[in-house]
């Protein structure tokens, strides 16, 4: 089940990207198709509301759609890992009794579940319960509200373990935020047929990206439809396949680098909403958001090795001038970066800036720089050879996580672009199953991509991570891994977007 959940994800973005997404609208251009005169967006609220924008919200329809979910993830546990136990007790036999005991005690723990299982499989689960409500009419801040309670009905009667702290935090809002993505992606796909009704290919796309949403549409036909009826937002997207050679990988703790394997590499990466469109509003959630997603084919163990999703989700356009603008508010963001030998995770809430400046008619800066707070998880999953069972050393932890980033993006007109990022993550010992302990992680990056023809393009990056990890109960480790990508990239939208 856990590698059907990260295998679907590269499957859908490759899907979507076949059939290409709506392209950017670029201030100026005329319209070349309905999508591009939409009406004008209404801000997302909790109050219910009795229209969508396709056919009528129902207020019912997820409740129902979400217990079902989980009741046949709590059948499927049970087939799939009938042995599976935690403290002598079968962990997904629950019973009213178990329940009961849950609502009454409400014993929150740490839990002792693989990094990629609390860290990306929980917040796919919330993701999906956000989809089921968002695809049957409801706004964000609704659907991330029922997230989170079907995350609690999950944690008090899906399973018989105690309930965990750091579920409860990243599987609904974590799973909100890449729900909501998954949902506006689907929503380009669906609105790139250009017709009233979408062509089978890019309803099975957007299925595949969204399945929530592909879900009540095979249902219930257009009476759920809540296409976003906002104008066309200006995006760039990339499709990229690349080779990661003799990525190098040293433990600073002791005297000792591995030349670690080569690697196939598959990046999904979409920035969507960026400014300077004046008839584009930022009134929703993730109006404004940047997504990506890097994949290791070669990898079965760690197939996933990133998902970071950054939104707006309060804000509004900046004071600009004809050759910058710009919008700021507080930030949503969702961060799963996993190189081979150490992970890091957060969800957190930011404040900051995304900005577009022209610095000649042909060159072009586009950046975004954000500060604040989460709650995250670092470490690793050491195996130790030596031991009778190859056991695994669970040494990463949670703890309240203050964190920055910035990144830019020099675009030189039609013909390259350059790319620099750099992110750093503090895991305090605040919060922390190991108060005595912390993380410092940083993840630097930078790339050049050089357009070819049409919507091809070739180019190389440059990843570097390194972790500095203190614990109470461990020796310490310092680690840091560095690997050049070369790619051959699919362009999407207008190529190098710079909104005019």
């Amino acid at each position: 089940m856990r590698k059907i959940v990260h295998h679907s994800i590269l499957i859908a973005l490759l899907a979507g990207a076949a059939v290409r997404p709506a392209p950017a609208q670029v201030t100026g251009a005329p319209p070349d198709s309905a999508r591009a005169t939409r009406t004008a967006p209404a801000p997302d609220t909790l109050k219910p509301a009795s229209l969508s924008v396709a056919g009528f919200r129902n207020d019912v329809l997820p409740t129902i759609e979400i217990t079902g979910m989980l009741a046949l993830f709590n059948v499927s546990a049970r087939i799939i890992y009938p042995n599976e136990t935690q403290d002598g007790i079968k962990v997904y036999s629950s019973t009213i009794s178990s329940t009961w005991n849950h609502l009454r005690t409400q014993h929150w723990v740490y839990d002792i579940d693989p990094f990629n299982t609390n860290q990306f499989a929980h917040p796919y689960q919330g993701a999906t319960m956000y989809g089921l409500s968002r695809s049957s009419g409801h706004g964000f801040w609704t659907s991330l509200v029922l997230s989170d309670v079907g995350s609690f009905v999950w944690k008090m009667a899906g399973e018989t373990d105690p309930p965990s702290i750091n579920d409860i935090i990243t599987t609904g809002q974590a799973g909100s935020l890449l729900g909501e993505a998954l949902y506006r992606m689907a929503d380009l796909v669906l609105k790139d047929s250009g017709d009233s009704k979408p062509d089978a290919k890019h309803e099975w796309a957007a299925t595949l990206i969204s399945p929530p949403g592909g879900l009540n549409r095979w249902i219930f036909g257009e009476r759920f439809k809540a296409k976003l009826p906002d104008t066309a937002p200006a995006t760039i997207w990339q499709l990229r396949f690349g080779a990661t050679l003799d990525a190098l990988a040293r433990d600073l703790s002791t005297p000792t680098s591995i030349l670690l394997r080569r690697d196939a590499t598959a990046e999904f990466a979409m920035s969507y909403g960026l400014p300077g469109q004046p008839s584009y509003d930022y009134t929703r959630p993730l109006d404004y958001f940047d997504f990506q997603g890097t994949f290791l084919l070669s990898d079965t163990k760690n197939f996933v090795e990133n998902i970071m999703i950054r939104g707006l989700l309060v804000g509004s356009k900046t004071a600009g001038s004809d050759n910058s603008k710009g919008i700021w508010g507080l930030y949503g963001s969702f961060d799963y970066i996993s190189p081979l030998l150490f992970r890091v995770s957060s969800t957190a809430l930011s404040v900051g800036t995304t900005r577009q400046y022209f610095l000649t008619p042909d060159l072009s800066l586009q950046g975004s720089l954000l500060g604040g707070v989460g709650y995250g998880a670092a470490g690793s999953t050491i195996i130790i050879a030596s031991t009778p069972t190859n056991a695994a050393i669970r040494d990463y932890h949670f703890g309240i996580t203050p964190q920055v980033l910035a990144a830019a993006r020099l675009i030189l007109g039609d013909r390259a672009m350059i790319d620099v990022a750099a992110r750093d993550y503090y895991v305090s010992g605040t919060g922390s199953d190991d108060k005595q302990g912390s993380e410092r992680i940083f993840r630097g990056s930078a790339g050049v991509t050089v357009h070819i023809h049409g919507p091809h393009a070739v180019g190389v990056q440059y990843v570097i991570s390194a972790r500095d990890g203190k614990y109470g109960n461990q020796p310490e480790k310092q680690v840091q891994e560095g690997a050049f990508t070369f790619v051959y990239s699919i362009l999407g939208g207008n190529r190098f977007t710079a909104v005019k």
